[in-house]
């Protein structure tokens, strides 16, 4: 007999739906930058304009995208994006067949399913909260969790595969049926909820009459957006937790660049042994779903926080560590260190995010998640930026460290904070009953 939340019938349907999207996610990050490549010999300008493609809706679209799902049934939006990315990577094979496609053809259509990927992914988050109860929430975090790590890994082995299999643009029809898939498993979640009770079971700052009657008003969008990003940086708990996460994703984007011209020039690994390495992150990630509800139960949740953005600082440690050992050596340390980085990550994230959930009104859900991406997306391409930069003024080894030491930044903001004294993630109190 299935537990806990497997039990609970729109549970599974988002699960079943956002597993769907998340390998179909996937295998289009991996079959675009192949069909660009392979297919259409596009130069490497073009791949980087491919690349940020996937970052620039975050930062254009996010504040729009929490606004509008604050103010329409979360359900029926996340419906909509995944039909109109099946439709859209649909144009790929039918371009192909009318010797249509080009390079600019497939950054219309890259630019396009990011921004409903961005707006799918901010609904996913907050309707969540919508659907099962609070104490629920770090388990449910942790079984998407859980796909999102297995699509990593599957998704995309599988995307690369089915390239090579078939004919590339044609590959784009499975990931159609995916999004498909996803679309109609969505749409048979009946219970999301319309309250707009805080953590505390308490009327939030704007209730959800209020907000639906801001809405039919025509209250301004932007001050809808501006109402997000005030209760972002006006709420103390949500604020630290966007600052450490936005901490640990620019520094790791600092990293990325300089660790894969360290990996293949410096220690001289071969392709084929980066590849494992790699995939050892999936790994991490999995290990670290698994292993998440264990640790919240086991340690206060202030306590979790702040020892597992310590562990990831830790741990991206052992790659300039790696020179220092012979090469297995290096290999096994490298490994280690994606393993114990994705799964402090993935621990860190499902509890961040649930705690962030407890602790928003239901109708700030969209708009809290919105602001929280476009923060800790949007430093992304800086920090990768920055990265090259200051791998080419200081060299490689030096610049890990600096990016490694710079992680560890985000645990001494927490453990500074009230955050390092939560014990776990709250959930609503009963209010009284009104006496005689």
């Amino acid at each position: 007999m299935p537990s806990g939340l497997w039990r609970h019938r729109d549970f599974r349907n988002l699960w079943l739906g956002q597993t769907s999207s998340m390998f179909a996610a996937h295998m289009v990050a991996v079959i675009f930058p192949l069909l660009a490549s392979v297919s259409l010999n596009a130069s490497l300008f073009e791949m980087g304009l491919l690349s940020a493609a996937g970052y620039v809706p975050y930062i254009g679209v996010s504040l729009f995208a929490g606004v509008w799902l604050d103010r329409k049934p979360k359900r029926a939006i996340i419906v909509l994006c995944d039909i109109a990315r099946a439709l859209l990577l649909l144009a790929i094979p039918i371009a192909w067949w009318l010797d249509l496609l080009s390079v600019p053809t497939l950054l219309v259509v890259a630019l396009l399913v990011g921004c409903f990927s961005v707006v799918a992914d901010v609904g996913s988050a907050s309707i969540l909260p919508a659907l099962v109860e609070r104490d629920d929430l770090i388990e449910g975090n942790s079984k998407l969790e859980l796909s999102a790590s297995s699509a990593s890994i599957a998704g995309s082995a599988l995307g690369g595969g089915i390239f090579q299999l078939l004919a590339g643009p044609v590959s784009m029809l499975i990931n159609t049926v995916l999004f498909a898939l996803s679309a109609f498993f969505t749409a048979l979640i009946r219970g999301e909820r319309k309250g707009a009770e805080g953590s505390d079971g308490t009327q939030g700052a704007q209730g959800a009459e209020g907000s639906e009657e801001g809405a039919e008003a025509g209250q301004s969008i932007w001050r809808d957006m501006a109402d997000g990003v005030a209760f972002v940086t006006g709420h103390v708990t949500v604020r630290t937790l966007v600052l450490t996460t936005l901490i640990i994703n620019f520094f790791m984007a600092i990293a990325e660049p300089v660790a894969l011209v360290f990996v293949t020039r410096t220690l001289d690994i071969p392709p084929y042994t980066v590849g494992l390495i790699l995939a050892a992150s999936g790994a991490g990630a999995l290990v670290g779903a698994v292993i998440a509800a264990p640790m919240s139960r086991l340690l206060p949740l202030g306590r979790l926080l702040v020892l597992t953005a310590t562990l990831t600082g830790v741990a991206s440690l052992l790659t300039p560590l790696a020179t220092l050992v012979p090469a297995p050596a290096a290999v096994a340390l490298m490994v280690a260190m994606y393993v114990l980085d994705a799964a402090m990550i993935v621990v860190y994230n499902i509890n961040v995010r649930s705690y962030r959930s407890a602790i928003t009104p239901d109708e700030m859900q969209g708009r809290m998640n919105a602001t929280n991406r476009m923060a800790g997306m949007g430093v992304m391409p800086i920090g990768a930026v920055l990265g090259g930069l200051l791998g080419t003024a200081v060299g490689t080894l030096p610049a890990l460290v600096l990016a490694s030491l710079g992680t560890l930044i985000a645990p001494l903001v927490l453990a500074c904070s009230h955050v390092r004294t939560v014990k776990r993630v709250p959930v609503p109190q009963p209010e009284a009953e009104p006496t005689a």
